[in-house]
């Protein structure tokens, strides 16, 4: 619930809002408050109860595509690295169990794109990066219009408890409000 700074219920209100300005309705928006995983920067997150919640969330939205961090997680937080390794896990766990239920009942296949981690240079030179990552091997990389990131800026400014130094300079020079590459798991 992002909790780490005690602002739990503020945050989830600004998580409705970002996502309201995305479009997104609060009726798909699901937090997720458990003692096991706190909002900790430090702590990594018990890989098989992640695994379990992200799988019964697809399997109840009948969601055919996820989008998570990648070993990295972008920014290092343990957080972040701890989904991907659920993720990782459960899409492991599926194809190991013979793509159970969801595939059975032949509701399609659930794809899962992590999102590329990039060093600090590249990671902040905006719309410069677009030509290193044109060259670069990728499964998929979107490029937003100048329209979709304003969108994206609102969403993020929503975030006010976040909204601190660094997170601002983010609001201005990242790549990732501009382009982001993608691999499938």
């Amino acid at each position: 619930s992002g909790n780490y700074y005690n602002q739990g219920e503020i945050r989830k209100k600004e998580l409705e809002q970002s996502c309201y300005v995305l479009g997104i309705p609060a009726s798909d928006v699901t937090v997720i408050d458990h003692r096991d995983l706190p909002d900790d920067p430090a702590v990594e997150w018990d890989t098989q109860l992640l695994a379990t919640l992200v799988l019964e969330h697809i399997e109840a939205k009948n969601i055919n595509l996820v989008v998570t961090f990648d070993a990295g997680g972008v920014s290092g937080h343990a957080n972040h690295i701890s989904l991907y390794t659920a993720v990782r896990y459960s899409v492991c766990k599926l194809l190991w169990a013979g793509l159970v239920l969801l595939w059975k009942q032949n509701q399609g296949r659930c794809r899962v794109l992590v999102l590329e981690s990039v060093n600090l240079f590249r990671k902040y030179i905006s719309f410069l990066d677009v030509l290193i990552s044109c060259l670069l091997p990728r499964d998929e990389l979107f490029i937003l219009t100048e329209e979709e990131t304003e969108q994206a800026k609102r969403a993020m400014q929503c975030h006010r408890s976040q909204l601190l130094w660094f997170r601002q300079l983010y609001l201005l020079f990242s790549r990732y409000l501009v382009l982001n590459s993608l691999r499938l798991l």
